[in-house]
């Protein structure tokens, strides 16, 4: 499939005699045309990005949305902006599926540019890419009962042969890299999903009860609430936050990357979606693998990533599993006993700034000073506050375990 969009790219390329950009509409880098040109101008900052990180960053993208490409049918002309790093004006070819636009294909615009009968021409090539892109996204939907299956099926030979089905679904594409997307919550099981770019396979899986592990095949775990069984959700995205009284689900998203160390396309997938879902939502991305063999694993990061973001603002909406630290071996307990006894009485609502101020002293590894000044309080008010925590405790601060039990114990509450 990737031939197939440099192809397309480079016959727009030849067809307005400039080599031409093609990016997914997450501003994703598909394919681009081959630089001749000695004029360096040419390369300005926002296009060399883009071609060496793959992606634009969200202020480039918000600034040529503003034109209108979003919306528009034909070629839209966008001006130079040396303020904003681009030193010559673009050329945006929509490109849509029915009515839907899928991504675009960038030019650089000359005097004079290409004529109206070229860029015509140009935007028929738009159109097969955006039947490309479409027929891969609806692949990806088209595959949630098998994605489904394997993500619950108990271990051994049941889940052996739902892998074996999937892979045989997915055709050569399945021994391809990935990585897996969790958004928690998704509204319901049967809400749509517009297609998503680069997806090998969505489905959506029930919340299961509290005290089942984070994600864990078979069980679809990734936060609280109970759900109810298995369904059939078509995996076809519409907006929408969560209904009101309805199970707990979550979405799982299969996302073809182009590296281990480039989680672009995934990280994309995984905003837009939280984002479709609603308030509140939270998304987790699991590192990339080649085949299908570790799909459960991969299940369990990125639900536990979505876990976190939703305990631990900082990680924000979107969270890798890579990156939440201690909360790697949280959430892999099972729910309830990463809140210990320890801090019951810490964590009552009357108590909730000696809770603070103890996560803050253990973050800053029980450096007073450090902890006095992020908390703003003198050093004297800090102790007090330690041996009211203490008291409350139980715990001796000097002591090395007994500070491990309860930061792990604060951060085990907030899940």
């Amino acid at each position: 499939m990737k031939g197939d969009y440099q192809e397309l790219a480079d016959e727009i390329s030849a067809l307005l005699g400039a080599p031409a950009t093609l990016e997914n509409r997450d501003f994703g880098l598909i394919a681009f045309g081959a630089h001749n040109s000695e004029d360096d101008s040419e390369m300005d900052p926002v296009r060399t990005r883009s071609i060496l990180t793959r992606r634009s960053t969200p202020a480039v993208r918000s600034w040529f949305e503003d034109f209108g490409i979003t919306r528009a049918t034909g070629p839209v002309r966008i001006p130079a902006a040396p303020e904003a790093g681009v030193f010559r004006g673009r050329i945006c070819l929509p490109v849509r599926h029915r009515g839907t636009v899928y991504g675009y294909v960038w030019l650089l615009d000359t005097d004079p540019g290409p004529s109206d009968r070229r860029l015509a021409a140009a935007m028929e090539v738009t159109a097969r890419i955006g039947d490309l892109l479409f027929e891969e996204a609806q692949a990806g939907a088209g595959l949630s009962r098998e994605f489904r299956a394997v993500l619950t099926a108990e271990r051994g030979w049941p889940r052996d042969m739902a892998v074996a089905a999937l892979r045989t679904a997915m055709g050569p594409s399945a021994d391809g890299l990935h990585a897996m997307v969790c958004v928690a919550p998704w509204p319901d099981e049967d809400r749509p999903v517009r297609p998503v770019p680069a997806a090998a396979a969505l489905c959506t899986l029930p919340v299961t009860g509290e005290d089942a592990g984070p994600g864990g095949p078979g069980s679809g775990a990734v936060g609280p609430g109970s759900g109810s069984a298995p369904g059939a959700g078509d995996g076809s995205a519409d907006s929408g936050g969560p209904a009101a009284g309805s199970a707990p689900y979550a979405l799982a998203a299969l996302i073809r990357v182009r590296s281990t160390s480039t989680l672009d396309p995934a990280l994309s997938a995984a905003s837009r979606l939280a984002e479709l879902a609603g308030p509140g939502v939270t998304a987790g991305v699991a590192p990339a693998r080649h085949g299908l063999t570790e799909l459960s694993v991969s299940w369990r990061e990125c639900a536990a990533a979505a876990r976190a973001a939703a305990a631990e603002p900082r990680f924000g909406p979107v969270a890798e599993w890579t990156s939440i630290g201690p909360y790697r071996l949280l959430t892999a307990l099972p729910r309830g006993l990463a809140r210990d006894r320890a801090v019951r009485d810490l964590t009552a609502p009357a108590h909730a700034e000696l809770a603070h101020t103890a996560e803050v002293f253990l973050d800053c590894a029980g450096q007073a000073g450090r902890t006095a000044s992020a908390l703003g309080i003198h050093r004297q008010t800090l102790y007090y506050r330690l041996s009211r925590i203490e008291q409350l405790t139980g715990l001796d601060l000097d002591e090395g375990e007994d500070r491990l039990l309860l930061h792990m114990a604060l951060k085990g509450a907030r899940l």
